[in-house]
């Protein structure tokens, strides 16, 4: 099976799994930018803990779920987004005000939308997750 889109395929597994009441999921395919864009989600609160495993392939992520995931998803086409038009994606994307987070790729690395509008920045919207 050809992997297209490393990341869609990672946010709609932690979807899936949560949607059925998992406490744990496997991420089959790993790349630096689903390891980062997870890492977010756990600095918000919506996964406990990241494990890498090195299976001598592409590697795996073993994700244990909080249980606070209702959706999450890619962002496509990848919009770019200025410091102050946060506000009209967080509209499109999450069901109401400070529920949710955007994950933006900017400048400095990759960070949640409250990070960058904290630091001034904008950049290119990645995922979304509530």
């Amino acid at each position: 099976m050809a992997r297209l889109d490393l990341l869609a395929d990672a946010m709609s597994t932690l979807t899936n799994a949560s949607r059925v009441g998992k406490r744990e999921a496997v991420i089959n395919a790993a790349s630096k930018l689903v390891g980062k864009v997870l890492k977010i989600l756990e600095e918000e609160g919506y996964i406990k803990e990241l494990e890498y495993i090195d299976d001598g392939r592409a590697g795996k992520y073993r994700v244990e779920l909080s249980g606070r995931i209702n959706r999450a998803g890619v962002i496509k086409p990848r919009f770019s987004v200025k410091k102050d038009e946060f506000l009209y994606w967080e509209k499109i994307h999450l069901p109401a005000e400070n529920v949710g987070v955007l994950v933006v790729s900017t400048n400095y690395g990759i960070m949640s939308h409250r990070e960058a509008k904290r630091r001034g920045l904008g950049g290119i919207l990645l995922a979304y997750c509530y």
